[in-house]
């Protein structure tokens, strides 16, 4: 077992004992870390919110898009259109309500998809897999598939660009917290698999180097009877996760982890019970994370750290700036708070900056950086 030594942070001024819990009077917490949560950390004690800026110039600048907005219906996933993107990760938004009448192939690196609506079935080289709405699908690099959807389905797609999905260490919680990997579903070769195998023409789409090759075959190439080894498509739905969860002290979003890749992290959200205890945060903290870029899907539920958002919709918090719950949603959890967060999203961080595309500037809410400001306090 990994163990540390005991020691004892520095201490100055006005202070809690515990993050998270038991503020100084009139005073709001920032948690100041590094490692995104995992490095060293001070929590500062601020006699004003540390979002409470009444105006905003430079590219800096927290973003809110309505992914819902942007022409996505294609026949091909690598049509896709890409929206936030870097050396490690690429994400876009496809969606589609037809049967794929050809394969495809990444060659890139690793595809995840998030089934944000819709269901139908998945054929790939290890088999037939079904999926609905909350499903994520790890595809490995290399892996023909296609889908066909039986209903109009809608999704965030997330390239691991040169890497692999790997699961997070669970450490002393044991390699059942959170979800047990019994759950994790493959494909199966089963009818519906053998029934869709015939002698017709059928094309692969390659992605290499950001650049598509098209290979034509006189037969369908997922023709597989069988195989047998670790590196194959893997299911999960978000349903699945059973969140950690404290009563008495908010943890922080790292915790949430559910996909490691290189460069960057995929967390969800899942429905939980609100933190009880009196004296703790029952709302995100209002933090800086100087090393990652935060990036959150919206999926579905009631965002209770966030106004006007909705479902599909998705926020960029790029490091070097706080961020946490809006003024509404830190007055009602201070006088009223809820006793369940129904929500559910999913989060990537990413060790290096983010770049917007065209298609996701399209359709920037550009009021957001607006919307931590306290009423009547105008630039």
């Amino acid at each position: 077992m990994s163990r540390k030594w005991i020691s004892f942070p520095l201490r100055e001024g006005e202070h809690s004992r515990q993050a998270h819990c038991d503020f100084p009077a009139d005073t709001y917490e920032r948690e100041m870390g590094r490692e995104g949560f995992f490095g060293p950390v001070t929590h500062l004690h601020h006699k004003h919110p540390p979002t409470g800026w009444i105006d905003w110039q430079g590219p800096l600048r927290p973003h809110a898009f309505n992914f819902n907005k942007i022409p996505s219906e294609h026949d091909c996933p690598f049509e896709a259109p890409l929206t936030l993107h870097n050396a490690d990760v690429r994400l876009r938004v496809w969606k589609t309500a037809s049967a794929m009448r050809h394969l495809v192939r990444n060659s890139d690196g690793d595809e995840l998809l998030f089934v944000h609506d819709g269901a139908g079935h998945l054929h790939c080289d290890f088999g037939h897999l079904e999926y609905r709405d909350g499903d994520y699908l790890v595809i490995p690099r290399g892996t023909a598939w296609r889908i066909e959807p039986t209903a109009p389905s809608h999704f965030l797609l997330v390239e691991n660009t040169d890497g692999a999905y790997q699961l997070p260490e669970k450490g002393l919680l044991g390699g059942q917290a959170i979800f047990d990997p019994a759950v994790l579903d493959h494909p199966r070769i089963d009818d519906t698999f053998k029934a869709q195998q015939d002698e017709n023409t059928w094309q692969i789409r390659i992605k290499r180097r950001n650049q598509i090759s098209t290979v034509t075959y006189p037969y369908n190439p997922l023709d597989a009877v069988g195989w047998h080894g670790d590196n194959t498509v893997v299911r999960v739905n978000w349903r699945d996760i059973r969140p950690l969860m404290s009563h008495r002290y908010h943890l922080p979003p790292s915790v949430h982890t559910t996909f490691v890749a290189k460069g960057f992290v995929v967390c969800t959200f899942t429905p939980r019970p609100v933190e009880s205890d009196p004296g703790a945060l029952k709302v995100p903290f209002f933090h800086n994370n100087d090393d990652y870029d935060e990036v959150l899907f919206y999926h579905r539920g009631n965002f209770f750290s966030r106004d006007n958002i909705e479902a599909g919709m998705v926020t960029l918090h790029p490091c070097g700036f706080p961020h946490g719950p809006h003024p509404k949603a830190l007055k009602k959890a201070q006088t009223d708070p809820a006793t369940f967060a129904e929500e559910v999203a999913v989060m990537i961080d990413t060790r290096h900056g983010l770049e917007v595309t065209d298609a996701a500037a399209a359709v920037d809410v550009v009021e957001y950086v607006n919307s931590w400001r306290a009423p009547g306090k105008e630039s």
